[in-house]
């Protein structure tokens, strides 16, 4: 249960500093508004972690050579 409890504080501890970050320093980001780099931002995390989830349940499928 310490374990776990930990694990979320340390999950909401990052997000908040992650979240700082992007709210003090993305105005000093030259990123130029196109279609496709929305496409990316929106998209690729989504990719990102499907594709982390995927490999993971291959892995747990597949028999173990022993």
């Amino acid at each position: 249960m310490n374990d776990q409890v930990g694990f979320v504080l340390k999950v909401v501890f990052l997000s908040t500093v992650i979240s700082i970050l992007i709210k003090a320093g993305a105005p000093w980001l030259a990123i130029p508004a196109r279609t496709w780099m929305v496409l990316i931002v929106v998209c690729l995390p989504s990719l990102v972690l499907a594709s982390v989830l995927l490999w993971r349940w291959q892995l747990t499928r597949s028999p173990k050579a022993e």
